[in-house]
């Protein structure tokens, strides 16, 4: 099958890194004129300057932008006034003892895991419905659904991104945008490294290192081993595609099985 998404206009936003950066590559590569999104211009420009070089002839545009504030989603629509696909895959998370989780922590992981995303799709809904034609996907976690005891924060603020996507895919009912949620596993990023230390001996090797973490804290995985950001990426680009146009107000599962349920 040719995903090809070639004359759209894509924002990826927390995109300099990890999973955002790899979904920001793959559709670069299935023709998408992508937007890089972070906060650090420098680092903005280093990742555009990046993608160009991996993708031959791809077209990559810089988006700096605190998207978590209205300023910041002013600052991105100065830039892009419209896209066709929008990615929120910003988010934040780390383990907290459940009982020590203060008002201010559970609000910033709803400003930033839900409201960032939110605010973007109010911004760039109208214009999409508006030319018959978009996809939005919020990237979600499988920790929407099973909570982890450890960040009852981070699991919360994700199921509410599943809720955001359904119901602002009935909004798009019939218009020819679809709005998905994407329920990744547990996945090898360089942050997600850092959070499996927090959990397993910080001497042993990486290797042993995550094995413990999946056999101790993950033991459900049917992968037995975290999913590689590509694995992603590619299920981000399908739904990006005219391909998937029969899918929306969907939660789209890429957990290695991780989610014990045989429905989405």
């Amino acid at each position: 099958m040719l995903l090809d998404v070639s004359g759209k206009t894509a924002l990826v936003t927390g995109s300099t890194q990890g999973i955002g950066l790899t979904i920001a590559t793959a559709l670069a590569r299935s023709g998408a004129r992508v937007a890089v999104n972070g906060r650090k211009p420098a680092t903005v420009d280093e990742v555009v300057a990046k993608i160009r070089a991996e993708v031959d002839g791809a077209e990559v545009v810089a988006a700096p932008a605190d998207v978590t504030t209205e300023e910041g989603a002013e600052q991105i629509a100065a830039v892009l006034p419209g896209v066709d696909i929008l990615v929120n895959n910003l988010g934040i998370f780390g383990a907290t003892p459940p009982l020590e989780i203060t008002d201010d922590e559970w609000r910033r992981y709803f400003e930033v895991n839900v409201l960032a995303a939110v605010r973007l799709i109010r911004r760039y809904l109208p214009g999409m419905v508006g030319r018959g034609w978009g996809r939005i996907q919020n990237i979600a976690s499988d920790s929407a659904i099973v909570i982890p005891a450890e960040m009852i924060h981070y699991g919360t603020s994700k199921t509410a991104l599943l809720a955001v996507s359904r119901g602002f895919a009935k909004e798009a009912a019939g218009t020819g945008v679809t709005v998905n949620s994407v329920i990744a596993g547990p996945t090898h990023t360089g942050g997600v490294e850092d959070f499996v230390y927090q959990l397993v001996d910080k001497d042993l090797p990486w290797e042993e290192a995550q094995r413990e973490f999946m056999l101790k804290h993950r033991p459900q995985s049917l992968l037995q081993r975290l999913i590689e950001p590509e694995e992603i990426a590619n299920m981000v680009v399908y739904l990006s595609s005219p391909q998937a146009s029969a899918t929306t107000g969907a939660a789209v599962r890429v957990d290695g099985g991780y989610v014990d349920s045989i429905v989405p």
